[in-house]
């Protein structure tokens, strides 16, 4: 947090931390509930927490937390509520929640209420009629999942055009690698039926036809992604606190933009220098703009700067496991997305242009951050960091972001390699069901396997890829720990963890994956008062229950954030 900002923040305070003049002591005091410390691999209390000036000073006995205070020092009863160090999100595209803001709802339960292909068409009227939407003009839509869809099938372009014969209509896979767009929006893409299909692409066809029907993901989106409608930069900078505040409010005090573009790079330094990021952000630059960042001075990498900070090279080299754009060894049991045979997924870049870009950006001193979801490009990520020279030893702290359909001999790679996964137990729940139909019971079992690469003595983290899932941590906990299906199934029992091992993945895992152990995930002496006041301890919650814990106050550097009303 910028100290402009944290400045602003003191002169308005909020909560019942409350406002004072700077106290002669400690700042403020904790005491009266369970205070979790995250230190270890087993549960550790204490009794009181005590912060000055933005850190953690005391960890122990409420006796010797009182002989730290001042006249002016505030104490906090918990009143029995749990304190914890903040959430980190370990991976997910805080980019994507300023854009929200104007964009229609159009995700299946529970995130929305879209069941059915009518249902899509009535959201996106309603948003045309309420906001005026004028000829010519766009209408957005997030959370777009056919798999949760009565008719099971994509949404095409003749859906869309009988509805919106003058509106450019983009909706935006939940994957948040592709799109459906209605005909006025192929316009304006410049896609027609003489458009070639990319490599690892999808661009879906009318039958019988070259005709796009409106479905374009990976490659054949990434050109429309880039030029996407945003909202302008002003309305931008005015929004960001709504949505840093969808973070805060679930207990997060690190954000991650998990593909930025040039133009977001520099928007982030924008609104970073006005002193509007009250999270830390973590930003980690696209591969397809490697040429343009590296090695330029006005994007430094490795440091904050009022709450930024630029950290690696992202490189999705495959797609969506759910919606078979993910790279397997072997093909998927239900075929290709249009009925191929033998259908695999394929990858972002040619094999030997991604190990060729793995070495360039471990030699610029990048840290890795690779999106692979099958095997088969699992397999390619390991054999790039390989090939790029790193081992465990070198401390480079790879990260490989999602390894959704990981196989156990993968396990002994990372290890070797210093390789850390980036988990999305989300999965299980969302679209368990699809990846058994999809590549069989056992091979799913097996995603997210948090309890068999701790056993490995890997470092791993778990997120919620947000947008992709909600932000919520106490869903994320309770996915890693039931692992239960849309269909009630349990996904893998045998990988099922407790609920101290799930919280290492939102909060010391994600720290050490950035290089912030020693910062932040925990509470220590000496690290930034990041924390979380909590209606219920975690640890002590029953499974089921857990999804019910709410988020009370949310604290930044020891400054309240966000309060429960």
């Amino acid at each position: 947090m910028g100290f402009l900002n944290k400045l602003a923040i003191l002169g308005c305070c909020v909560g019942a931390l409350g406002c004072s003049e700077k106290p002669d002591g400690v700042e403020q005091i904790f005491f009266g509930g369970d205070i979790l410390t995250m230190q270890g691999d087993s549960p550790q209390y204490v009794k009181a927490l005590a912060i000055n000036n933005g850190k953690i000073t005391h960890l122990g006995e409420l006796d010797e937390a009182l002989a730290m205070a001042g006249t002016n020092t505030i104490k906090t009863d918990l009143k029995g509520q749990t304190l914890m160090p903040s959430f980190i999100d370990a991976h997910g595209h805080f980019m994507s929640s300023l854009e929200m803001v104007k964009q229609v709802n159009l995700a299946n339960p529970p995130v929305g209420s879209v069941s059915k292909i009518p249902h899509i068409i009535n959201k996106l009227k309603a948003y045309q009629e309420q906001h005026q939407v004028p000829k010519g003009g766009w209408i957005l839509g997030w959370g777009y999942d056919k798999d949760g869809l009565d008719e099971q099938r994509d949404i095409t372009k003749l859906d869309l055009d009988p509805h919106f014969p003058d509106h450019k209509v983009m909706i935006i896979h939940v994957s948040m690698h592709g799109a459906v767009l209605n005909s006025q929006a192929l316009k304006w893409a410049n896609i027609t039926a003489n458009t070639p299909t990319p490599q690892g692409s999808v661009l879906a066809r009318l039958p019988n036809s070259q005709e796009p029907a409106g479905l374009i993901m990976e490659g054949a989106y990434l050109p429309v992604y880039l030029k996407r409608p945003m909202p302008n930069e002003k309305e931008m900078l005015n929004i960001i606190e709504q949505a840093q505040r969808m973070y805060s409010s679930e207990g997060y005090t690190h954000a991650q933009d998990g593909f930025t573009s040039i133009k977001n790079m520099n928007f982030l330094k924008k609104a970073a220098a006005q002193n509007k990021l009250t999270l830390d952000v973590v930003s980690l630059p696209g591969f397809n703009q490697f040429k343009e960042w590296i090695n330029n001075p006005d994007y430094p990498f490795g440091e904050y700067n009022q709450g930024l900070k630029f950290q690696g090279i992202k490189i999705t080299q495959d797609g969506s496991p759910q919606a078979k754009t993910a790279h397997v060894s072997e093909p998927y049991l239900t075929g290709g997305l249009h009925g191929e045979k033998d259908w695999q997924g394929e990858t972002a870049l040619p094999k030997e242009h991604f190990i060729d870009l793995v070495k360039k950006a471990t030699h610029s001193g990048l840290q890795l951050f690779i999106h692979a979801n099958g095997d088969a490009t699992i397999d390619q990520a390991i054999t790039a960091v390989r090939a790029a020279g790193i081992k465990e030893k070198d401390d480079k702290r790879s990260v490989i972001i999602h390894s959704q359909f990981q196989r156990p001999d993968h396990l002994d790679d990372y290890k070797e390699l210093g390789i850390s996964p980036s988990y999305f137990s989300n999965h299980a729940f969302f679209w368990g069901d699809v990846h058994a139909k999809n590549i069989g019971w056992e091979k799913a079992s097996f995603i997210s396997p948090i309890k068999a690469a701790k056993q490995k003595g890997l470092v791993y983290s778990n997120h919620t890829d947000f947008n992709v899932t909600p932000l919520d941590p106490f869903f994320v906990m309770w996915t890693a720990m039931k692992r239960e299906t849309r269909a009630g199934k349990i996904l893998g029992p045998d990988q099922t963890v407790d609920a101290y091992t799930a919280l290492q993945g939102l909060t010391t895992g994600p720290a050490w994956q950035v290089f912030e152990e020693h910062r932040k995930g925990m509470l220590k002496e000496g690290l930034l008062a990041d924390l979380v006041i909590l209606s219920a301890n975690p640890l002590k919650t029953p499974v089921d229950d857990i999804r019910n814990i709410e988020v009370q106050n949310t604290i930044k550097e020891g400054i309240s954030i966000y309060q429960a009303p």
